[in-house]
């Protein structure tokens, strides 16, 4: 991982507030400032005794509650009544549950044997004072944030997060406000990119319009590779007025890959620029909505996080099985919108028709992951999906 790391460029890092890190990316290791626990605890509330008494009547001397200590030892033929989370008194070495115990007055009737350490946790199990507990290059969710608030850590050192340039191509878009002629199309491209930008953990910043003409795509992508990373949708096929590949070019590109056999999305292209645009990434998605939503998710995303600092992206194609059949032609990884069931294990296939149904998506919660091999899927057989 270290190799990795040292590999590329990382972002700076900055300081925020604990309440704002969730979603970030750890730019520290963060390490345990005490054992956890601190103390030796109970995990069932009942009677805290020695092992070596059980079974038999104990005399009751204490009560032990979370937030509390008991400040004496417990001697032989003693019980002390604890709660859940409270420190196990000196002289204990297990925990009984209350459900295994008959109260009477001053002391208890316990039945059963119990071994050591039993329904403890001991002091340090879950962490050492100084055990580093989260990497750098982690992304935060909830419990990392837990995990920050535990320790003390009221601000956290994380990532910048990178900016991403989204540019959408094509004479045939007009802006959202616009009202489109019957031949015109609005700009959905360029929002649903900045979404999954954000989602990513980028600042997405969305660019004027790029007509189809050399010069206007090249002023346009000239400002937007000020950006960390930068995104185009269409134009990257092999149309008459598709120029993206011949203005990035001009800005000493290298293609790292021009195409992928996938559907949506095979005209993808994926490189980096030189000179004077100072090596930026770039990939330049088809137009159909759909392709540039499943490409992004496929390839960009990772690329982000990575940008972002984070040390393992990864995709994840879980598997649920068919509710109906499904029929393919061979050749092409396909991603198709489906609608996975709420417990995640049945997928059906949503009716679409074609990369530019944006409702079909909207109605989607998850894509189909088809094996390029493979004609056809019987009911009830199990398919891979990604998640939306």
């Amino acid at each position: 991982m270290a190799t990795v790391r040292s590999a590329r460029r990382l972002p700076a890092g900055e300081q925020v507030p604990l309440v704002e890190s969730c979603g970030r990316v750890l730019a520290e290791d963060v390490a345990a400032d005490r054992d956890s626990p601190p103390l030796a605890r109970s995990v069932r509330d009942g009677y805290a005794v020695r092992a070596v008494d059980l079974p038999g009547e104990l005399a009751v001397v204490g009560e032990v509650r979370a937030g509390g200590r008991f400040t004496g030892e417990l001697g032989p033929r003693q019980a002390i009544e604890i709660m859940t989370g409270a420190p196990v008194p000196a002289g204990a070495d297990a925990v009984v549950m209350v459900e295994h115990t008959v109260r009477n007055g001053d002391h208890v009737r316990i039945d059963r044997s119990a071994e050591p350490h039993e329904n403890i946790n001991p002091r340090g199990c879950e962490a050492r004072e100084h055990e580093v507990v989260l990497h750098a290059g982690t992304r935060l969710d909830y419990t990392g944030v837990a995990m920050l608030a535990a320790f003390g850590r009221s601000r956290v050192r994380v990532f910048q997060r990178p900016t991403v340039s989204v540019v959408a191509t094509g004479d045939e878009i007009v802006e959202v406000h616009e009202q489109p002629e019957d031949f015109q199309i609005r700009n959905s491209n360029a929002y649903s990119l900045a979404a999954q930008v954000a989602r990513a953990g980028g600042v997405p910043q969305p660019m004027p319009l790029a007509r189809d003409t050399v010069e206007h795509t090249r002023s346009v992508v000239a400002k937007a590779l000020e950006a960390d990373l930068l995104l185009l949708s269409g134009g990257v096929s092999a149309g008459k007025y598709d120029v993206v590949e011949e203005v990035l070019a001009g800005f000493g590109a290298e293609f790292l890959f021009d195409r992928v056999l996938i559907q949506p999305g095979q005209p993808l292209v994926f490189g980096r620029t030189g000179g004077d645009a100072g090596g930026k990434f770039f990939f330049g998605l088809p137009g159909n909505p759909s392709s540039t939503m499943v490409t992004f998710e496929i390839f960009a995303r990772a690329a982000l996080e990575l940008l972002a600092g984070e040390d393992e992206p990864a995709l994840h194609m879980p598997w649920a099985r068919l509710t109906r059949e499904f029929r393919q032609r061979i050749g092409l990884t396909r991603f198709l919108p489906a609608r996975l069931s709420t417990d995640g294990g049945e997928v059906t296939p949503v009716a679409w028709h074609g990369s530019g149904d944006i409702p079909a998506l909207t109605r989607a919660n998850a894509y189909l992951v088809s094996d390029p091999d493979r004609a056809e899927y019987a009911r009830g057989e199990w398919i891979r999906v990604l998640i939306k």
